[in-house]
């Protein structure tokens, strides 16, 4: 029953050869070019920043990459456990972009930009949650538009988001400060000059 609620809403997103070239287009650019949104802003929050906030900004930094990291493996260890064929691998509906055919289950850009969605959500603000969950959508629905992957592999990415942040929250309240102290200090050593230089902050 799941599969085949899996496959009827697959059939109500995918694209066709009826469907207009422009959306297509867009959707390609969706699907491969909005995940860099997550070291952008990641980098971002590192390295500036009113200097009131940089440590707030580098522990949310540092808990989505705990909660990245986490929702990774974990999708790793779960595609592996329980492989499921891509949509183009079966020959159900239309594939509009190119992608090797590996496990569907869950996706690596859903798990990753669920993640990021969540993690900022929970540990910066709410609006910037807000966003991200939105630009994660957008990603889920290319995806599936395009043929690379089914609906419920976008919303595994979402739970394994989820259980990835609680884990990172947990990881955090017991070695958030050592793990905070020990980066700072790589991060000074390797950035000493543009620090010296005011480029990035201390």
């Amino acid at each position: 029953m799941i599969e085949q609620l899996n496959q009827t809403l697959f059939l109500l997103i995918n694209a066709t050869p009826a469907s207009p070239e422009w959306l297509i287009k867009l959707a390609i650019f969706i699907a491969n070019e909005l995940i860099n949104i997550v070291p952008m802003l990641i980098a971002i929050l590192w390295l500036w920043g009113q200097p009131r906030l940089m440590t707030a900004q580098r522990a949310v930094v540092i808990k989505t990459a705990m909660a990245i990291l986490i929702s990774v493996s974990l999708s790793w260890i779960i595609g592996h456990a329980f492989p499921h064929d891509r949509p183009f691998v079966t020959g159900f509906g239309y594939n509009f972009l190119h992608h090797a055919p590996d496990d569907s289950f869950p996706s690596d850009h859903g798990t990753v930009i669920f993640t990021f969605a969540l993690a900022f959500w929970c540990w910066h603000r709410v609006w910037s949650g807000v966003v991200l969950f939105a630009i994660g959508c957008a990603i889920a629905w290319s995806r599936v538009y395009l043929g690379v992957h089914w609906p419920l592999d976008m919303l595994g990415g979402l739970l394994v988001g989820l259980c990835s942040c609680l884990l990172a929250q947990m990881l955090w309240n017991g070695f958030g400060a050592r793990i905070y102290a020990r980066l700072h200090q790589v991060y000074r050593f390797c950035f000493a000059l543009l620090i010296r230089k005011g480029w990035v902050r201390d």
